[in-house]
């Protein structure tokens, strides 16, 4: 036990050496006070989600900020994982921002405080499907109702003119796997996260007809933001912010070394593949946080969601009410490059 525990030390030091070369040691910690809490709670999905590689690869990043008490919940896989921020199962969320949205509106208390990458979703067809319009009368697979696949695919419709609700079959998939529906011909499209586009691509099964990380306007604004709970962020506005200055520098490492950040994700047992993990980062824009400004992808989607009827709030009271830019806005400063 003891040398189990001794070389998992050794390899934590040795990780967080690599990681502050690559995106230089904490500088500010010297100017901060201490952080209130020592503890974070963080989203982990077992089995595969690379596009929330900035969060774990920020692990001993988020130590040497003195949280020291790091924990990765998965929280109910039956429910979208923003339902684990607004039930306080875990303390932040990546997500997109329709979800953080939806959240709001909802009345969960989170507040959102950054964006951290652009682009990791591709709406997935047969070839009875050439483009998004031809959706219409189609069976698009979503896991559940009210779900980040559902919310996004309705929202790529309605901008191409097409009634979500009307035009579109639905096919709420549950516990069965999606991207085996889609193989089966038991429906048309499908929105897939990675590894499964890589996966489908590889195996020449479907095209796609929406990919978000280039396809316009949804390339132009974050895929995942990230949003905490609005109780620990007010509580806690130095853990705050030194959480955010990690999960941003694992972004860095992302977008700088994406062959070293797989190997991390692999080794320390959060995604299974190397190989589907490096595409992904590859794919992945982890450098847009410090190019996009985060209030632009929320009003973005706010007004989205609004035309087609998913939220009454407008735009500008989401924003006012739930977001913080004032962490992202001095760690865009401090973290220059």
């Amino acid at each position: 036990m003891r040398t189990m525990q001794s070389r998992r030390s050794f390899l934590a030091t040795a990780s967080l050496a690599a990681a502050a070369a690559l995106v230089g040691a904490p500088r500010e910690l010297h100017a901060e006070r201490p952080p209130e809490t020592t503890t974070v709670r963080l989203p982990r999905w077992i089995g595969d989600a690379p596009c929330w590689a900035a969060a774990y690869i920020a692990e001993e990043l988020l130590r040497a900020e003195g949280l020291t008490d790091v924990h990765y919940v998965q929280g109910d896989t039956s429910v979208d994982n923003s339902q684990w921020l607004a039930h306080g199962v875990t303390d932040f969320d990546l997500n997109m921002p329709p979800m953080h949205i939806a959240s709001i509106e909802a009345g969960a208390p989170i507040t959102v405080l950054t964006g951290v990458h652009s682009g990791c979703f591709e709406l997935i067809a047969n070839d009875r499907v050439a483009s998004i319009t031809d959706l219409r009368g189609k069976r698009v697979g979503v896991w559940a109702v009210d779900t980040h696949p559902y919310v996004l695919v309705s929202l790529m419709v309605a901008y191409v003119g097409l009634d979500p609700k009307r035009d579109i079959r639905w096919i709420e998939t549950g516990d069965a796997n999606t991207a085996d529906l889609f193989r089966a011909d038991k429906i048309d499209a499908y929105l897939a996260g990675a590894p499964e586009p890589q996966e489908l691509h590889a195996q020449k099964i479907g095209h796609t007809i929406v990919d978000n990380g280039v396809d316009r306007p949804w390339s132009e604004y974050f895929c995942c933001m990230l949003a905490g709970r609005t109780e620990y962020v007010n509580r806690y506005p130095v853990a705050t912010k030194r959480i955010m200055r990690a999960i941003l520098k694992g972004a860095d490492l992302c977008a700088s070394n994406p062959a070293w950040v797989a190997k991390q994700l692999v080794d320390r047992g959060f995604v299974p593949r190397y190989d589907y993990a490096l595409q992904t980062l590859n794919a992945t824009r982890h450098d847009r946080w410090r190019e996009y400004d985060p209030e632009d992808s929320m009003q973005f989607y706010a007004l989205r969601m609004r035309e087609t009827g998913m939220i009454k709030s407008s735009p500008q009271k989401i924003i006012a009410d739930s977001t913080n830019w004032t962490f992202w806005n001095e760690l865009r400063r401090e973290l220059k490059s």
